[in-house]
């Protein structure tokens, strides 16, 4: 059984037309989308900005109310759970925000914010063992105890995003759900972070949700890949063998934008065309054909399934994976 089943999940939001317009409009965040993350396991999800990962997160958190579909964590249906039941559950999920200085209360100290967590939650009921978890919180990301009392601002971007994933942690989760976490940072600080993440899930088994447009730390990060475009799963399998050989093109536009010092690995950069479509008005058929390299006649009347190409393999694309290495 799944530890997180998201089944036929879809998030719609309306927008007013203004005032010469009438009436409403809706934005498409995300369209039926169904994804399982197992106890302990790593999953990638990735697309350009805008294609509705991070509305995704906070759906399955709760943090946006899903329009329809199904959440499950540990097989509980959590959709419509009520406030104060859903708060209870909380424990077991945390997410990781993409701007540390922002996920901080400034006028909290390091270990007043981590003690948060502990009292909403009731764990370590005194102050001296509030302390000492405290204490080992930090050690566990790499900071020291001391640093409990010192404020936000006194900390480098790479250290307050620690200190964000100690606060994650505090409550001892099963899935951490993880926006863009290092996406803010920079790329000796990034590495940091990822494999302090990848210690993390091995020592503690916890499973991640981990959002990013950068396909290189997904890989090196990821047992799974789902790539998101314009709300939509268009390819899921495991994260080696998507990134060295999509079956989806839009998979391929990404891989190839992806720098790489070796010479022999480089690929031919495959330019998208055009802008990504607007999700107040999404276009008929594949999503992705008004920017695809290979569409087919099909492609602008159709939508194809995501369905099952090899074991482990979902695309949602016509053509097979055998056929896109050359053509794109």
């Amino acid at each position: 059984m799944p530890l997180l089943e998201l089944e036929s999940l879809q998030v719609r939001f309306p927008v007013e037309r203004g005032f010469f317009g009438r009436g409403t409009r809706v934005v498409h965040a995300v369209e039926d989308l169904s994804l399982t993350v197992a106890a302990g396991e790593a999953v990638g999800l990735v697309g350009e900005s805008g294609c509705g990962k991070t509305t995704l997160g906070r759906a399955l958190l709760r943090l946006i109310e899903p329009t329809s579909g199904t959440i499950r964590f540990n097989g509980e249906d959590i959709t419509h759970l009520p406030a104060g039941e859903l708060r209870s559950r909380r424990r077991q999920f945390q997410m990781i925000f993409q701007d540390p200085f922002g996920s901080l209360n400034p006028r909290l100290t390091v270990g007043q914010s981590l003690a948060e967590p502990l009292e909403i939650h009731g764990i370590a009921s005194t102050p001296a063992e509030r302390a000492e978890r405290i204490a080992t919180l930090l050690r566990s990301v790499g900071l020291h105890a001391d640093h409990a009392d010192r404020y936000p601002h006194e900390f480098s971007g790479g250290q307050r995003q620690r200190i964000v994933i100690a606060r994650a942690l505090a409550v001892e989760p099963k899935l951490l759900v993880c926006d863009e976490p290092v996406s803010a940072l920079d790329v000796s600080v990034q590495a940091q972070v990822v494999n302090l993440l990848q210690d993390l899930q091995r020592e503690r088994g916890v499973a991640l949700l981990f959002i990013s447009h950068d396909l290189a730390v997904v890989e090196h990060l990821c047992q799974r890949v789902a790539v998101m475009y314009l709300g939509r799963v268009v390819e899921l399998g495991p994260a080696r063998e998507v990134c060295r050989r999509p079956s989806h093109p839009y998979t391929a536009a990404l891989l190839s934008a992806v720098p790489t010092l070796d010479a022999t690995s480089r690929q031919k950069r495959i330019v998208l065309r055009g802008d990504p479509p607007s999700p107040i008005d999404p276009p008929s058929g594949c999503p992705f054909h008004p920017r695809c390299p290979i569409a087919q006649d099909r492609c602008r009347s159709e939508r194809p399934a995501l369905r099952e190409i090899q074991p482990g393999r979902w695309s949602a694309c016509w053509v097979e994976a055998d056929q896109l290495k050359g053509r794109s």
